[in-house]
């Protein structure tokens, strides 16, 4: 997304909390050196968020887009998840995107422009079973996207749902707690993520509200449940019933 950010002339403050991580994405992109800037910050600190938000603010003069992004899965039985880990995935999953949201909003009503896009997921409009904790999140960014899309439109201010399917990034690869298994296969089915990239900022572009990509097959999968079909039901029921099996004999998928 930074990359096409860059590519399309825009001035880009890509952040994360690993500093080394950061510097080799910026470095990854030295052609556009002027243009590019780190910005070390945990989304999961609403004090460092404000920080960011800030100084980004004050150092750039505005700020046209902001890009929630920050995200963790989880699959597992329901009745197995600790109250730790509905926490640990609320402060990723959402109360970051509640920080972006709540510090960025005052600065584009000053200005009288902006556009925030928040990534959910295609599990953000569409359920999955034993992912409880992750639809729970991600149902809430495009709850709340959509709600302020509404509430802000005659303000001058946009938003947007990014409700990505199988996309090829890594988060196939890790668990939980971050780590990377680089043994784990990413999809071979799953969506290249320079044409995600593309696709998605020209429907930003567009002032798209729920952008879902690849948007078919799922726009179709979506509209189906949506409207209770009932083959499509009968399918959900029968992929849940395969991975309590799976689950229950693996304890993982």
């Amino acid at each position: 997304m930074s990359a096409e950010l860059l590519k399309r002339g825009a001035i880009v403050y890509m952040a994360g909390r690993n500093k080394e991580k950061i510097t080799e994405a910026v470095e990854g992109l030295a052609a556009y050196k002027n243009r590019i800037h780190p910005v070390i910050v945990d989304v999961t600190n609403q004090t460092q968020v404000q920080k960011a938000i800030s100084d980004t603010k004050a150092e750039a003069g505005r700020i046209d887009l902001l890009f929630n992004n920050a995200g963790i899965g989880q699959g597992s039985l329901f009745e197995t998840v600790t109250l730790a880990d509905w926490k640990k995935i609320i402060d990723t999953n959402l109360w970051s995107v509640i920080y972006g949201v709540h510090f960025a909003v005052p600065i584009m009503l000053e200005q009288g422009f902006g556009h925030i896009v928040n990534t959910g997921s295609f599990n953000g409009i569409f359920p999955s079973s034993f992912q409880a904790l992750y639809c729970t999140t991600k149902f809430g960014v495009t709850g709340l996207t959509e709600c302020l899309r509404y509430e802000y439109a005659d303000k001058g201010l946009f938003f947007s749902t990014i409700c990505p399917a199988n996309v090829a990034t890594p988060i196939f690869k890790k668990d939980f707690d971050g780590r990377v298994n680089d043994e784990v296969p990413i999809p071979s089915d799953a969506y290249p993520v320079d044409k995600a990239a593309e696709y998605i900022l020209d429907k930003v572009a567009e002032r798209r509200g729920i952008i879902i990509v690849p948007e078919e097959p799922f726009k179709q999968l979506y509209l189906g449940y949506w409207n209770g079909n009932k083959q499509l039901e009968k399918e959900l029921a029968r992929v849940a019933c395969d991975r309590r099996t799976a689950y229950e004999k693996n304890a993982s998928l």
